[in-house]
């Protein structure tokens, strides 16, 4: 049986479209618009009306899997004259929340309009144009047909022009990962993931997603093959921009001394399990509870006190020796 909300968790409910009856149907509800959310920020497609998002793994299936959706872009990776075909598949499923605006008298959400910021006037899709600004205030307005020539040449292929070691790369600058699916290519696929394993190497080369043209890598992840682009070198700060690092003192002897044992006491192998997404497991506790009509009271956490350093070294190492 389900709960009745209150009247007052009624009102924040505001008639959710076909809302599914029972607990794990309810979860699947709740999990459907970041889901949807995510697979457009990935892809750059929007989902198309009655089209499903790939579907987040339910209960019983792996714990970190999930059903592919389809594929958002297809070509050939390249090497010389050898044609490798391949579809290009959303790898990470963003579950992060993302709360809409509403009205508060009559909770509806609220729309953005194109407002003019000179007259004020809400401006049509038809008369709208891109532009750079120059000058604060100043615009360069671009044509459809202009921004169309800017755009990097797409022929499909990801382009390969050498081989490195997948240890030497810097993971600074991976951006997004996409998992390579063979295309009729079962053999010259099959080839490259055992040359690229076996040597512990990953080609290097460019993609085009969309408008723009990306340095990319392609290397071997649980026996596929695995694209991840990444940041061009002027994307990335580096910690030598920040004049106060070179100043930095040297650690006290027996300071050090007490943070190398911490580290070392508290060394082990990394599994991503034992992290979890505390966040999202306490939004969707929070909905639980609005859904039923339990009232939500919020408790303001008390500031930690403020510790010397070496007295805080001390007393971690003290609490490491309890467990």
């Amino acid at each position: 049986m389900t709960a009745r909300p209150s009247a007052d968790a009624r009102k924040t409910i505001k008639k959710p479209a076909q809302r599914p009856e029972g607990y794990r149907a309810k979860k699947a509800w709740l999990n459907q618009a970041p889901r949807k959310q995510a697979a457009a920020r990935e892809t750059g497609v929007k989902e198309k009306p009655g089209q499903e998002a790939p579907v987040h793994a339910q209960e019983g299936e792996h714990e970190t899997g999930a059903r592919p959706g389809r594929a958002f872009w297809s070509g050939s990776i390249t090497i010389g004259l050898v044609n490798v075909p391949v579809r290009l598949h959303t790898m990470f499923r963003d579950h992060s929340f993302s709360f809409r605006l509403l009205h508060r008298e009559d909770g509806q959400p609220l729309k953005y309009d194109r407002v003019c910021t000179r007259d004020g006037k809400v401006v049509p899709w038809s008369e709208t144009v891109k532009g750079y600004e120059i000058r604060k205030g100043e615009f360069l307005v671009f044509e459809p047909e202009e921004l169309k020539a800017m755009l990097p040449e797409s022929d499909r292929k990801i382009r390969i022009d050498k081989f490195v070691y997948y240890l030497s790369l810097d993971p600074v600058y991976f951006d997004s990962s996409f998992i390579l699916v063979p295309d009729r290519s079962g053999e010259a696929y099959s080839l490259l993931v055992t040359a690229l394993q076996e040597l512990g190497r990953a080609a290097a080369g460019t993609i085009t997603l969309r408008t723009k043209e990306y340095p990319a890598i392609v290397h071997v992840y649980d026996g596929a093959l695995v694209l991840t682009t990444l940041r061009h070198a002027d994307e990335v700060t580096m910690p030598h921009a920040f004049s106060l690092l070179p100043e930095l003192p040297v650690p006290k002897a027996a300071e050090l001394a007490l943070a190398k044992k911490i580290v070392t006491d508290l060394s082990g192998d990394f599994s991503i399990s034992d992290y979890p997404d505390r966040y999202r497991e306490s939004v969707l506790a929070l909905v639980e509870k609005k859904l039923a009509g339990e009232k939500i009271v919020y408790e303001e956490p008390q500031p930690g006190q403020a510790k010397e350093l070496m007295q805080a070294l001390q007393e971690t190492i003290a609490t490491l020796a309890k467990k």
